[in-house]
């Protein structure tokens, strides 16, 4: 949402029967948060103590032109499959993305993202690892060429990040060269992850890791323009730490990522 359009929807002749100062703090949240389609902006009304019924919401967004459209642009989906190079695992998650348990399940995949031109001089590759219980990125990487050490690196981060688990963590992707290598699955084994993979060319198999590189793309250069690769990194971490503390989501209880783990490591203490 443009500033603009906040200001304008301010300064319209108010003609609805809500109260201008409820009206007013719907604006801004969604200035705040581009991507907060009208349920969102109604778990973020909850949290702050005003209890409004999400068709309420709704109706007030649609007569101040302000309903999310984020969303609507298709995203062109990295390929980093090169055959069979290594050695395959078989798919253990078989699309169970839901768990009660945080670190039991994390997906992971690299997608594609550009700055400036968009040419494909001015490509950079984003991989990240994402819990399924709380749609958290547990670890990140962003660079130049997306080779093994690449997906490699964020893996070492997580591993040395993750808590003692009383059970094993699954780490699931796809058939991508990096995921057959050699290192990244004697990393795994060191340190008793289990492998699961998509089946060959079956997306919907990694659908949560799909959906959360939408989001980012949305949340940075699609609606975003970055001059330079720098100025690229520092968009995608402030994005990430956005995304992890401070978007909330619906699935969540109105909660973020990093919120809905630390109230479920309150009710296990």
């Amino acid at each position: 949402m443009a500033s603009s359009s906040f200001h304008y929807a301010l300064r319209r002749k108010d003609d609805s029967r809500y109260p201008h100062k409820l009206v007013a703090e719907i604006l801004q949240i969604r200035l705040d948060n581009p991507d907060f389609g009208y349920r969102t902006v109604t778990a973020e009304l909850k949290n702050r103590g005003k209890r409004i019924n999400h068709k309420v919401v709704l109706k007030i967004m649609k007569q101040n032109n302000v309903l999310c459209h984020a969303f609507d642009r298709k995203t062109r989906k990295y390929n980093s499959y090169r055959g069979t190079v290594g050695k395959l695992a078989k798919n253990k998650l078989k699309r169970r993305f839901n768990t009660n348990r945080p670190y039991q399940k994390v997906v992971t995949d690299v997608t594609e993202l550009r700055w400036g031109t968009g040419s494909t001089n001015e490509r950079a590759y984003f991989t990240a690892f994402v819990d399924l219980f709380s749609n958290e990125i547990l670890s990140w990487n962003l660079g130049l060429s997306p080779n093994v050490d690449f997906v490699t690196t964020p893996l070492k981060d997580l591993i040395k990040s993750k808590p003692q688990l009383p059970y094993k963590m699954l780490i699931h992707s796809d058939q991508g060269f990096q995921y057959q290598n050699r290192s990244y699955i004697s990393k795994l084994k060191e340190n008793h992850i289990i492998q699961s993979m998509s089946r060959k060319a079956t997306c919907l198999d990694n659908a949560v890791v799909e959906s959360f590189f939408h989001i980012l793309k949305v949340g940075t250069v699609h609606n975003n323009h970055y001059a330079s690769y720098e100025e690229l990194k520092i968009g995608i971490t402030k994005y990430v730490d956005y995304y992890n503390n401070k978007r909330i989501r619906t699935k969540l209880a109105g909660k973020t990522p990093v919120q809905y783990r630390e109230l479920s490591n309150q009710f296990s203490a």
